[in-house]
């Protein structure tokens, strides 16, 4: 079984891999250095195989156990981008290069998934096989999208497939999770409303887009209210306005918006998808202009097989207790791409606690190193418990 001791003795070397990986963010697809560290690391733990260039910068490791002779293959995913954001923490390991950092502990992801690699590559407990998952462009990207169609699953035969992400203020050692959707499909739109520019002293003699505009905005909110049926969880956010003028006294042909649906269910992303394209162009109609939406689907939502679920569960209570874990989670908006893992392999995917810390994606956010044990600890023992060893 997995001893949370052992991984707090190799926190020191663990928690050096993460603040290197911290200072050195890389964004996306462009992932080459740090898929080179996790490369280089796997070699040296002697993993049997180690596989890159699967959605361009991804890479995987293949450990076998004592035994294969269950047949058994789980995979266990990290992802390893950053975001492109300036770091205010003012910690000695903050990210070195101008314009990113890892606002969402993706280094903290790696570094945990690396030292359940270099465990089971010395301890081999388990009859089966592990592959340990390391991707890029998770953040806004779809590279789970580009592993999985770069044939992933079939190359190495997973069978089941589970990730973790870490959550501020969910305590240290604590785990949340829940069967069925976990995170919303990230959906993102753009609305260009087109009027008769002008003097703004002459309003009467142009069609206003900012005006019109202004009352799609508003109207857009009315869909969650009263479009959608008040027990589905939908999120319509209008992110950005942009006018082409910026003079005070010019009334614009043009208005540009953009924003964001999260939906959990595909009934609901379709009524949403539909109801902002109605919304836009009636709204717009009333007032003499006219609306075009361009609606592209992002992210389908991250939903969790119950097997797998009430599986994680059982080991996250067996290593934590039965306090420390949360099995019905509310959902959340934010989007995740393990979900295109999650839609070729049953699996599950799990929030552990980083503890009072900044939010994700917060410029002073920092990944907690005192979850590392208890993370670690966790792939360890899915894997050992889902292929126990031969006795």
């Amino acid at each position: 079984m997995a001893n949370i001791n052992r991984f707090a003795e190799m926190l020191p070397e663990i928690t050096a891999w993460r603040r290197d990986l911290h200072e050195n963010p890389e964004l996306l697809f462009d992932c080459h250095r740090t898929a080179g560290v996790v490369a280089e690391k796997l070699k040296a733990f002697g993993v049997d195989e180690i596989k890159t260039g699967l959605g361009r910068t991804g890479l995987v490791g293949v450990i076998k156990g004592k035994s294969t002779a269950s047949g058994k293959v789980i995979g266990l995913r990290a992802d390893m981008d950053a975001l492109p954001m300036q770091e205010t923490t003012g910690v000695e390991h903050a990210s070195k290069v101008d314009g990113k950092m890892h606002a969402c502990g993706h280094d903290g992801h790696t570094a945990m998934l690396l030292g359940a690699a270099k465990y089971l590559a010395e301890t081999r407990n388990f009859d089966g096989t592990v592959v340990v998952i390391f991707q890029p462009a998770e953040e806004g990207g779809g590279g789970g999208k580009e592993m999985v169609d770069d044939g992933m699953m079939d190359i190495f035969g997973i069978q089941e497939v589970y990730g973790m992400h870490n959550m501020p203020t969910l305590p240290v050692g604590h785990f949340a999770i829940r069967p069925g959707p976990l995170m919303a499909a990230t959906d993102q739109f753009d609305i260009y409303v087109e009027g008769k520019g002008g003097h703004a002293a002459m309003p009467h003699n142009t069609i206003d887009t900012t005006l019109v505009a202004s009352q799609i905005v508003v109207a857009l909110q009315s869909i969650v209210g009263r479009n959608i049926d008040p027990l589905a969880n939908v999120v319509i956010s209008v992110t950005s306005f942009e006018t082409e003028s910026k003079a005070y006294n010019v009334i614009p042909q043009r208005v540009h918006i953009r924003g964001t649906c999260r939906t959990l269910t595909p009934e609901a992303r379709d009524q949403s998808e539909a109801a902002i394209a109605r919304v836009a162009a009636h709204t717009a109609t009333a007032f003499g202009a006219t609306a075009r939406l361009e609606y592209e689907r992002g992210y389908p939502v991250t939903k969790n097989h119950p097997e797998q679920t009430e599986f994680a569960v059982e080991v996250a209570r067996a290593l934590s207790g039965e306090q420390a874990v949360i099995d019905d989670v509310d959902p959340v908006m934010g989007g995740e791409d393990f979900s295109y893992m999650l839609e070729a392999r049953p699996g599950a995917f799990i929030f552990a606690g980083n503890g009072d810390t900044a939010m994700l994606h917060h410029p002073d956010y920092d990944f907690n190193d005192e979850m590392i044990p208890t993370g670690c600890s966790y792939w360890v023992k899915l894997a050992e418990t889902r292929m126990p060893a031969s006795a």
